[in-house]
């Protein structure tokens, strides 16, 4: 009978212990559960204090106007992130959402004058009705297939430079170095190579330029055409990487392309033969290379021509001159980076601009006899 009521009282004693530790553990998930509460709810509030403060004017005071360029093709979260930048809103974000909340549209590029003072609902309203494009104080359009002396000439034709200082600022030196670290995956050591003529040749990429400023920094004028090459290269990075080019190499063999290339030529067989005449380790026998090298513009080489001593000579040199010797175009830089599949080893432009392949000597040769020489087709 002892034995059994010992049991009893230690079965009981268990189970008190088991119901005070069931209320210890209902306490502390009571407390976690509050403090979760606390916390979401903590959040809750500082987010909607955030987003309110937001959506209200940067500053309701400052009215000094803040011109807000809005480039054409921008979408709300390109303008939202140049609205901030400028301060004229305080959250990018927020300013996205608001226009998508209120089914905003209708947003025209141009320049702006916009104040911190104003609501996201003035804003908006001013880049949908408010439109006021600047014209431009000047343009400068730069064709394919120009030497670096010649597009200097035409920036000085436009603008308030001299040709002088044009071509004393792309050799500048130190300006040069400054390239390098703003545009690390275009500019780089290969442009110091001794044997290159002009180190800026073929980096200022073929477009039109408006300016509205009427004497802008002469060194934004050229980044401007930097900025494009750059652009325009990054959209083939991974193209350039498996050709195992660098900028420059790819830049180097579209200039040979754009400057051998008539309007009637397919670019992608021109690229062809100079691909199938570096893998044969042939010289690539290209005649603007020369005339590059002897720093003459004329439409055609003479023999004489072709035993000029330089590294841009590719009758004597093997391989890619030491760096490009033109301006190219788009087309002519996806050449360089998707060439045809050919068994092509020359090719020759006839007088009405119709290009000519061949495989062999013997069949240019023939085609050189029967569309140049004698000049017929």
């Amino acid at each position: 009978m002892k034995d059994k009521n010992k049991i009893i009282e230690t079965l009981t004693k268990k189970l008190l212990e088991r119901q005070e530790e069931a209320k210890v553990i209902r306490k502390i998930v009571g407390l976690i559960f509050i403090s979760l509460i606390i916390i979401i709810g903590g959040t809750a509030v500082g987010g909607y204090l955030y987003v309110n403060s937001a959506l209200k004017p940067v500053d309701p005071d400052d009215t000094k106007p803040v011109n807000v360029e809005i480039p054409i093709g921008s979408g709300v979260t390109s303008i939202g992130k140049i609205l901030e930048e400028k301060g004229i809103v305080k959250n990018s974000t927020v300013f996205k959402y608001y226009v998508k909340f209120n089914n905003e549209s209708g947003f025209q590029a141009g320049s702006y004058d916009l104040t911190p003072s104003m609501t996201l609902n003035e804003i908006v309203n001013s880049l949908k009705t408010g439109k006021v494009m600047r014209k431009a104080e000047f343009k400068i359009t730069i064709p394919e297939g120009l030497q670096l002396d010649q597009i200097a000439e035409i920036i000085a034709d436009h603008s308030p430079y001299k040709k002088e200082e044009v071509e004393k600022k792309l050799n500048d030196k130190k300006w040069l170095e400054q390239l390098k670290k703003e545009y690390p995956n275009l500019v780089t050591d290969e442009i110091d190579n001794k044997e290159i003529k002009r180190p800026l040749e073929g980096y200022l990429y073929p477009a039109t330029y408006s300016f509205y400023e009427k004497k802008p920094p002469l060194e934004d004028i050229l980044k401007e055409m930097l900025d494009q090459a750059d652009e325009v290269l990054a959209q083939y990075r991974d193209s350039i990487t498996e050709r195992e080019y660098t900028a420059h190499q790819l830049l180097t063999m579209a200039s040979l392309i754009e400057e051998e290339a008539t309007e009637k030529a397919d670019r992608g067989k021109i690229s062809s033969v100079f691909y199938n005449r570096i893998e044969e380790e042939m010289p690539l026998q290209t005649d603007p290379t020369v005339l590059y090298a002897l720093g003459e513009h004329k439409p055609r080489t003479n023999y004489d021509d072709l035993k000029v001593d330089s590294p841009y000579n590719t009758y004597k040199v093997k391989g890619l001159p030491p760096g490009p010797i033109a301006n190219a175009g788009l087309s002519s830089i996806e050449a360089a980076l998707q060439p045809e599949d050919t068994n092509y080893y020359y090719f020759l432009a006839s007088a009405n601009g119709s290009v000519y392949y061949s495989e062999t000597l013997e069949e240019h040769n023939e085609k050189k006899a029967k569309y140049i020489t004698n000049k017929s087709e």
